[in-house]
């Protein structure tokens, strides 16, 4: 910096050596000093992450059009088609009410699922009613036909890891399937003696594996009492 001063010193007057060392300085503070800031934060950091919002918005959208295809299968008595979706490793589970039963739920692998599907007059108990406490016994089609129901349910009103249905039966999806999504399908009800109590939903879960997204849990839900 002093040679390059002194070989201007016919046109720049004589630099005392205390003003060399202010001028010094503030070119370390400026070299040290963030880049201009917009809402308190410095440009380089206020650069929207569009990658992860693209792959986010991607996930969703995957997700969702699984739950649909899913939704249509199983209000259609399709339930073959179902297979697919099914966890490869963790299978599906069958949960009556909000609270997932890690005990006693009904778990089915893909080749289980296949099977009794066929052998349909196979009964499994799949939990207890709730008011009345009796054990629910029936077959997986009649459960998925009776219990499970999603012809009542339409796609326009699902919700993507938000639960819509709600009474004072605990909800413990999210502690059970920590790393899941979940696609809520919801039934406001149509009686208006029980005003608006006769609700029901079907929350189908989702977790990754090996680049896709499988269905790990149908979990229904209704008004408990």
């Amino acid at each position: 910096m002093t040679q390059l001063i002194n070989s201007h010193n016919q046109a720049i007057p004589k630099i005392t050596s205390k003003l060399l060392g202010i001028l010094a300085t503030c070119l370390l503070i400026s070299a040290c000093t963030p880049s201009a800031t917009v809402d308190g934060q410095t440009g380089s950091n206020n650069v929207p992450d569009t990658t992860q919002n693209s792959s986010e918005q991607s996930k969703q959208t995957q997700i969702l059009q699984q739950a649909k295809q899913i939704q249509g299968y199983l209000a259609t008595d399709n339930y073959q088609a179902l297979t697919p979706h099914i966890h490869p490793t963790k299978g599906v589970r069958f949960s009556m009410y909000a609270y997932v039963q890690q005990e006693t739920d009904k778990v089915f692998s893909r080749e289980q699922f296949a099977t009794y599907l066929q052998q349909s007059r196979i009964k499994f108990t799949w939990g207890t009613k709730d008011g009345v406490g009796d054990l629910y016994i029936t077959t997986l089609p009649d459960f998925l036909n009776s219990w499970v129901a999603a012809e009542q349910y339409d796609f326009k009103g699902a919700t993507f890891n938000k639960f819509q249905g709600s009474s004072n039966s605990l909800n413990n999806l999210k502690e059970v399937y920590p790393n899941a999504d979940f696609v809520e399908f919801y039934h406001s009800g149509k009686n208006p003696e029980y005003a608006g109590m006769d609700w029901r939903s079907m929350r189908l879960v989702f977790e990754e594996y090996q680049g896709k997204y499988y269905l790990v849990a149908i979990v229904n839900d209704q008004w408990t009492v």
